[in-house]
């Protein structure tokens, strides 16, 4: 076989054009083209891409498939050896690995914890180490310190790490995932300690919204506040609420799944005091559909640390979150009313039963739970 001229490499037309040993010029339908090498690797045939024409011109493609020919007769495998040259840092990897997965992230929060628990536990340590070249003692350095303290923490520092590493292993960056089982036995067993949100109880959620009420936080936070309890709603639901999702003829509002932390849809009756802060709200609006707008920031929604504001202002963050009010109009339900307990969990969103039953439950209990609402929001009036 007669070897390639830089004229044929240049005028070659569609299809391989082979150079010997294994080289050849692969020319596609567009025009473009590019080096490839076949060769056997530990008895495995390989075809290594070595560059496109004419940025890669015949010598230089020559040059770099004799180099790779050398490797595999030294029993090292090419395609490895180019990976191990382009390996990331620890940090480079989990950059990738946090901006693909925050499509799947329901919220900005989730996705700026994640991030902020390797800056302050993992990144120190071995952010700026390639991660072929962490181990396990580099792994138990960023949990260890923390493990008996501070333990979900380490725990999810850890686990985003594994997360890291897998992604790594799954490229060939890495042949081992030093943030595996292979660790368990230097880290002593804890107890997981469920953390519920700090909730009120029942009775003083009345007295609570008429002492925000003579705050002097403004009209949106304080009016988001209320329509999150009458509506049982996520803090993220209501600060997000837009008018497009309102419907005052049907007495509903309709978040759309995209909102929603189980990703379906979900229909929520309005009870008259709920209707009346929406009308209260209208005075609020500042051009854009939000029916809770930031008034600091207009177009924006209020801030999570809004909220929590008002209740630390008013002296109850150290009894109740925003997110608690679920908690109180749940105990409220099961305590204070025959609601049955699937109408009380889908007026929360939760998801009911098993992935079976599941299959079977086709509705919402939409009517049941419109009865609920405007119970709720009865015995918050007369308290």
């Amino acid at each position: 076989m007669s070897l390639l001229t830089a004229v044929e490499v240049k005028n070659a037309g569609v299809g391989k054009h082979h150079d010997g040993r294994g080289l050849f010029l692969r020319v596609y339908k567009s025009g473009s083209r590019c080096w490839v090498l076949r060769l056997t690797v530990d008895g495995r045939r390989r075809e290594i891409g070595l560059g496109g024409w004419p940025a890669v011109g015949l010598a230089d493609a020559r040059r770099k498939a004799h180099e790779h020919r050398a490797a595999a007769a030294d029993g090292r495998d090419p395609l490895a050896d180019r990976r191990r040259a382009d390996v990331p840092t620890f940090r480079e990897a989990a950059r990738i690995v946090w901006e693909a997965n925050r499509a799947r992230w329901r919220n900005e929060r989730t996705a700026t914890l994640w991030w902020a628990s390797l800056e302050n536990h993992a990144f120190p340590a071995i952010g700026d180490m390639a991660v072929d070249r962490i181990t396990q003692s580099d792994v138990l350095g960023c949990v260890e310190p923390i493990w008996t303290t501070r333990t979900e923490t380490a725990r999810k520092v850890r686990q985003r790490i594994r997360t890291v590493l897998r992604w790594c292993q799954a490229h060939g960056y890495v042949a081992v995932n030093s943030a595996g089982e292979a660790i368990d036995g230097a880290l002593p067993p804890m107890p997981r300690v469920k953390a519920h949100f700090r909730s009120l109880p029942y009775g003083e959620v009345a007295n609570a919204l008429a002492v925000v009420d003579r705050t002097g936080a403004s009209a949106s936070a304080k009016l988001c506040l209320r329509f999150a309890v009458l509506t049982a709603a996520r803090s993220g639901e209501a600060r997000n609420a837009t008018w497009s999702e309102i419907d005052f003829a049907a007495r509903e509002w309709r978040i759309p799944a995209d909102k929603m932390k189980a990703a379906t849809e979900h229909r929520v009756p309005l009870s008259d005091a709920a209707l009346d802060v929406l009308d209260r709200a209208k005075d609020c609006r500042d051009g854009s559909d939000l029916v809770f707008p930031s008034p600091l920031k207009p177009g924006r929604p209020l801030s999570d640390m809004t909220l929590t504001k008002i209740l630390r202002d008013v002296g109850l963050a150290d009894r109740a979150t925003v997110h608690g009010f679920r908690a109180s109009f749940r105990t409220w339900a099961l305590e204070q009313t025959d609601t049955p307990w699937a109408v009380a969990e889908a007026a929360l969103a939760h998801s009911l039963g098993d992935s079976t039953q599941q299959a079977y439950i086709r509705g919402d209990a939409y009517t049941k739970r419109r009865k609920l609402m405007n119970q709720w929001a009865q015995y918050l009036d007369l308290q």
